[in-house]
């Protein structure tokens, strides 16, 4: 009996634990109905994209970037196709240094090519892909194609380099382009985060009007953009219309093996070159500046007051932007950079100089207008000033002068009293809205404001030193273009052309269009409004007059002799180093870099200007006998056509031109050939 209960006992658990059992089972395949159910109707959607994405790659197109020509059409910067041989550092097994040795065996590798990708690994992450060797030839191509399973991590690809044809020529107005560093990389990061929706409905309602076609998610300014490219603008306009060079990146949606190879392309969106940026500046022009300096250090700007179009913008010396492209070796980069020339400095724009005597002409007119002299007061210019106990020279004596002959003559005593009488705050205020001391707006980066000193300025910039006062002894040699002043030549330049239109200053500008490379439409980019400055016209008269006579019966008359126009001009010599009142200035006892430099205004014709010009020559003496020559070369170019003779232009190389020599040639005859196509 006993033994019957235990069986029924054993069978009634038994039942329980089945049951359970079942219920569980049952549980469990109701957990996978549920997750199956989830999977395939609720996330269906979802799950389907992902896997679609799994098995697809989205590859950006970098888009080509546009062109840059001169005024004439002339193309200054463009791309050509080559291969290069790229490698991965993630995906190298082995050191670095043992497979580019192993690649040495096959396709040479020079040291620079070492150096290079080295300085490139440093400003890198290691999943990128770097060159190590550029511009292979078809020959490399297929020598190294058939070893590639010997590298993994290492692949040919095809990739558009930036070339400028005319290599020094204008380097420091057309800039240059290189590989983007971590620091720009950053910057690119951050513009998504700047932007915001509207800013990016913007950006494409701008590319509608324009006819463009956006790849998806991509704008002109945006991180995603700048997927698939190496190189950034760095100087001059390839950085200042980065933006309109660049492009729009397009995009490929291929689909992908399990071990990631292209299988086939999906879809895509072709990328829209870069448009092109037409310059205002004459390169024919320009490329006979920088020859005619030859082995000098200067500057020159060209401009025409109607517009404020820069027609030559020159800085010597200069230098090679192709040497930037492929990342410039470290032996030319010591030559550029430790030359006590500093070929890499713009000196147009961030080389600051005292004006010397071509600041009268804007002293006279600062007399005029503020009533400090009238046109009919006499000077006596004995040679010399005295002031508060010390002696001012002016170098020889000139007699009694007016304000016209002042200038003519160029007579400091003149303008060493006129400064006095006006004091450094008038003269500050007079000279801002010229655009002395100030920064000009010109579309490319990097331009200095220079000094043009005040009572305030001296303050400002002395507050940590005991001398903060103004002194009136310091005013008298901002009379003469000396002193604190301290100005670019674009500065000089831009107040000369404002001078030329009548008082009316326009901002200086060396981009005049873009041209659309799809429609080819050319469209003017706009620029600011005319500030005409207030200047009686009777004023700005007289000084032009004056400026005429300097050419006509001045310190420029032996220069400008038989030009077939009519120009005004003022010459200045500016001290490089500060000689005092008591010492002779004495160029042979000082070296070469301490000699005075030589400048030069000027504009032309003088009834109706359509060029003014300001030129320096470092430490190259008097503006009449270096700068002078140089700016009537360039007004007998834009002027009256004429291009300077072989003979010629080696005089004025070696600064012993006064009058042109020899038969001048036509400058139509000189002109640059560009195999661009007329729009």
């Amino acid at each position: 009996m006993t033994e019957l209960r235990n069986v029924k006992a054993e069978l009634k658990r038994f039942r329980v634990r089945l049951a359970a059992l079942a219920l569980a089972v049952l549980a469990c395949f109701a957990l996978l109905t549920w997750r199956l159910y989830t999977l395939q109707v609720v996330r269906h959607d979802e799950l389907a994209e992902r896997a679609e994405s799994n098995r697809t790659a989205v590859v950006p197109i970098p888009p080509n970037r546009g062109e840059i020509l001169d005024r004439n059409g002339v193309v200054l910067a463009t791309n050509y196709k080559a291969y290069t041989l790229e490698i991965t550092p993630s995906r190298i097994d082995q050191p670095l240094d043992e497979t580019i040795d192993a690649i040495g065996q096959v396709v040479e590798v020079t040291p620079r090519d070492r150096q290079r990708f080295q300085r490139l690994m440093k400003n890198s992450r290691t999943f990128e892909s770097l060159p190590i060797r550029m511009r292979l030839t078809d020959e490399e191509v297929a020598r190294f194609a058939a070893q590639r399973y010997r590298f993994p991590g290492v692949e040919i690809k095809a990739r558009l380099f930036r070339n400028y044809p005319l290599g020094e020529t204008g380097a420091h107005v057309i800039g240059y382009i290189g590989r983007i560093d971590q620091q720009e990389k950053e910057r690119i990061e951050d513009w998504d985060d700047d932007d915001d929706d509207d800013e990016d409905d913007d950006d494409a309602s701008g590319a509608e009007r324009t006819g463009k076609r956006l790849a998806p998610n991509v704008c002109r300014h945006c991180a995603a953009n700048y997927r698939g490219t190496d190189h950034i603008g760095k100087l001059g306009v390839e950085s200042s219309y980065e933006t309109e060079l660049h492009g729009l990146t397009g995009v490929e949606q291929m689909e992908t093996s399990p071990g990631g190879r292209a299988v086939r392309r999906l879809a895509s969106h072709p990328a829209t070159p870069g448009d092109s940026v037409r310059l205002t500046i004459d390169i024919n022009l320009q490329k006979l500046v920088e020859d005619m300096y030859g082995e000098r250090r200067g500057a020159l700007v060209a401009i025409d007051p109607s517009n404020g179009e820069v027609l030559a913008l020159v800085s010597k010396p200069t230098f090679d932007p192709n040497l930037f492209v492929e990342g410039i070796g470290y032996d030319a980069w010591n030559e550029l950079n430790d030359s006590i020339d500093k070929p890499l400095l713009n000196r147009a724009l961030r080389g600051v100089y005292p004006p010397g005597s071509t600041y009268k002409p804007f002293m006279g007119l600062a007399a005029l207008e503020t009533g400090k002299r009238t046109p009919d007061v006499i000077v006596m210019d004995e040679g010399s000033w005295t002031f508060g106990g010390n002696t001012f020279r002016s170098g020889h004596a000139l007699g009694p002068v007016d304000l016209y002959h002042a200038i003519v003559k160029s007579s400091n005593v003149y303008f060493y009293q006129l400064a006095n009488d006006m004091g450094v705050n008038a003269i500050h205020d007079f000279m801002k809205p010229l655009g002395f001391g100030q920064i000009t707006g010109i579309d490319i980066p990097g331009e200095m404001r220079g000094t043009l000193p005040s009572t305030e300025w001296k303050r400002q910039a002395h507050r940590r030193l005991a001398q903060q006062k103004w002194y009136a002894g310091e005013t008298i040699s901002l009379g003469i273009g000396q002193g604190y002043n301290d100005f670019t030549m674009l500065q000089l330049a831009s107040a000369t052309a404002a001078l030329a239109a009548g008082g009316v200053r326009r901002t200086p500008h060396v981009v005049k269009a873009l041209q659309d490379p799809l429609t080819r439409q050319i469209d003017e980019v706009p620029q600011p409004e005319p500030q005409p400055l207030g200047y009686a016209p009777r004023n700005v008269d007289l000084i032009k007059r004056a400026m005429v006579g300097v050419t006509q019966e001045g310190t420029s008359r032996g220069v400008f002799a038989g030009a077939p126009y009519q120009s005004g001009g003022k010459t200045g010599t500016a001290q490089a180093v500060t000689i005092s009142q008591k010492s002779r200035y004495n160029a042979a006892k000082l070296a070469e870099h301490q000699r005075d430099h030589s400048l030069y205004i000027a504009f032309a014709p003088a009834n109706n200007p359509r060029i003014a010009v300001a030129a320096i020559v470092e430490n190259a003496g008097f503006g009449a006998a270096q700068a002078a020559p140089l700016v009537r070369r360039v007004m007998d170019y834009w002027v009256a056509g004429l291009y300077p003779s072989e003979q010629d232009l080696k005089a004025i190389r070696e600064g012993q031109a006064t009058v042109p020599i020899g038969t001048p040639r036509q400058a139509a005859s000189m002109a640059l050939q560009s195999a661009a196509a007329a729009p």
